[in-house]
């Protein structure tokens, strides 16, 4: 059986260190539900056996809620998958078990995710399901549904590089993986369902998402706006008091408590708001209670719980599995007979079988909810997976040197800087310094293009240098046929190595185009794949390039052109390209390039 790892945070205390555990070899025995009347002998078993000085590790697949109240309604499980699954253990492995960065020599993961993912038949399906959650909510049948899709992909490479990556590019979840019958579950969480200790009970619904910024002021706005939304912070507080009610079923009188409302939680590549509900249980309260109180969350259900767990059953066509169910570790307590008991909910889970892939992305979706942002939000929050699965990430910037001068360096190593910040990649301002004054020491003549490079690994920062000679204008460029579906992406708002998606649409050689003028899902013009565009109207002759919330990397050229109001920023749909008089290419290294669009 492959290791069985925790690696939660102290929800209590987040400068506390983290429970960072590993189970290696075969557990002292499985516990495993099949129906739903096994269910609640398996958690009796786990608090027994917690309570006895063992340490347990597993959880609950959504399909479970049957167990608890058989007016919830859910899909059978899939392909004879577990209710419930633990695995009981004498202890961890001695010392923590410490998330590893880096894989050493093993094999590179990615994942090809199968066509249908955004396509439009995906879409109109969405769309539609949207419609009828719409129109639920306008016949007072719920307030919010929370409604989720898979992904399915396959895995090339090693779980284990796979594990390694994932937990890099998200580090301070509630993280887990273990088996689960069959199924190898990678989660990523970043929500706790609940943490109890037999008397105090804490629960952090998460609801309300907003992308990261592509720079520190954007990433403030975009916190700012998420934390003062009206639609969000509704969507917030319908599921906090869901959870209120649903604590309340086990809590002491007037114990019930929500100490945080609305705080907004910085992720890698998406901002989230929680809140906390806390209680006291009452007496003889069993880990079972609890479950039968608070299962499912109702973050990943809606409002009121069982009308919207129908209404999901309706509309996904399969069972979820543990992807928004539980999953966590049941431990002794500080005090003999005591026990501890931290679950998460399994959002920005894998679940794998073989080298089969299925991720579940969804959403709360509630009167104020219009398609095209959900669309975009599911987008954002599968960004977690996009930003583990590639060769390691180096940090990017390419700009002139002319006789020994560079060419706006303070503005190119201030987006480096953002964005080692961003991916929490130390800054080496000395070695920065001495590297930078050699490659000015060694081309104190000529023009040169320069890469300067910041490896997330290793630290290190380098520069390579390529001759450099005048572009003839006017260049080419030609519309891209299709959609760039990653305008949103981490890796279009901070430059990197990682550039696959740019590199689906760069000219063939020998096509005499000079680059391709890109445009995102909804049709806007975004950037070129090496560099910024700008477009002359002909009804003012005024000029204008894409604003950065179109999906485009922040160019040094660009910001130039702004600051000195040679350009405003204005977006122009696809359909109206009709209107542009005249067009140029912009970036650093080059400049303004007059183009002509073929």
């Amino acid at each position: 059986m492959p290791a069985t790892e925790i690696d939660f945070p102290d929800p209590h205390d987040a400068s506390a260190p983290r429970l960072q555990v590993r189970f290696d070899g075969e557990p002292l025995r499985v516990w495993q539900a099949h129906r739903p009347d096994e269910v609640h002998a398996v958690l009796q078993a786990v608090e027994d056996a917690a309570r006895a000085g063992r340490w347990c590790v597993g959880g609950l697949a959504y399909e479970a809620a049957v167990a608890f109240d058989p007016a919830f309604c859910t899909h059978a499980p899939e392909a004879g998958l577990p209710l419930a699954w633990f695995a009981e253990y004498a202890a961890p492995l001695d010392g923590a078990c410490a998330v590893r960065r880096g894989t050493g020599d093993a094999e590179p993961a990615h994942i090809h995710w199968h066509a249908g993912a955004h396509d439009e038949q995906a879409r109109g399906a969405f769309e539609h399901a949207l419609a009828r959650i719409h129109a639920a909510i306008a016949a007072g049948e719920c307030y919010q549904i929370n409604y989720t899709a898979p992904l399915h992909g396959r895995l090339f490479g090693s779980r284990e590089t796979l594990f390694e990556a994932l937990k890099s590019a998200q580090p301070d979840g509630y993280v887990a993986s273990m088996s689960w019958d069959g199924e190898q579950i990678l989660s990523l969480s970043p929500e706790l369902f609940f943490d109890w200790d037999g008397d105090a009970l804490l629960t952090r619904p998460m609801k309300g998402t907003a992308p990261r910024g592509a720079s520190p002021e954007e990433d403030s706005a975009r916190a700012d706006h998420l934390r003062t939304s009206p639609k969000e912070r509704a969507e917030n507080v319908m599921i906090v008091d869901l959870l209120r009610n649903d604590v309340s079923r086990i809590a002491m009188p007037h114990s019930v408590k929500v100490p945080r409302l609305f705080h907004v939680q910085a992720l890698p590549t998406v901002w989230q708001m929680t809140s906390d509900v806390v209680a006291r249980t009452r007496e003889h309260t069993r880990l079972v209670d609890v479950f039968a109180a608070l299962f499912p969350c109702g973050s990943v259900t809606g409002a009121p719980k069982v009308q919207a767990m129908r209404l999901i059953a309706e509309l996904e066509g399969r069972a979820r599995g543990v992807y928004c169910g539980a999953l966590g570790v049941v431990r002794p307590g500080r005090t003999q007979g005591s026990l501890r008991a931290t679950f998460n909910v399994p959002i920005r889970t894998l679940a794998l079988r073989g080298a089969q892939v299925r991720c579940g992305i969804g959403s709360g979706i509630t009167s104020s909810a219009n398609a095209a942002d959900e669309w975009q939000e599911w987008r954002h929050k599968r960004a977690f997976i996009e930003r583990a699965l590639v060769s390691p990430l180096q940090l990017l910037e390419t700009l002139a040197l002319h006789d020994g001068q560079f060419r706006n360096l303070d503005r190119h190593l201030a987006r480096m800087r953002a964005s080692a910040a961003h991916f929490e990649i130390d800054w080496p301002e000395r070695h920065i310094a001495q590297t930078l004054n050699t490659v000015r020491g060694e081309h104190a003549e000529g023009e040169w293009r320069v890469r300067l490079l910041l490896g997330e690994e290793d630290g290190v920062f380098s520069a390579q240098t390529f001759a450099f000679g005048a572009t003839t204008q006017p260049v080419a460029l030609a519309l891209a046929r299709r959609a760039f579906m990653a305008a949103h992406s981490d890796f279009v708002r901070h430059k990197t190595t990682r550039r696959s998606h740019y590199a689906a649409f760069e000219p063939a050689a020998g096509s005499g185009l000079f680059d391709v003028i890109l445009w995102n899902e909804a049709g806007e013009i975004t950037e070129c794949t090496r560099g910024n565009i700008a477009m002359q109207l002909d009804e003012d002759g005024s000029w204008i390039t894409p604003p950065l919330a179109c999906g485009l990397l922040p160019g040094v050229g660009r910001a130039i052109a702004l600051e000195s109001g040679r350009v405003r920023e204005q977006a122009l749909h696809v359909r109206d390209i009709g209107k542009v008089r005249a067009w140029a290419f912009v970036n650093s290294l080059r400049g303004w390039l007059d183009a002509r669009v073929s």
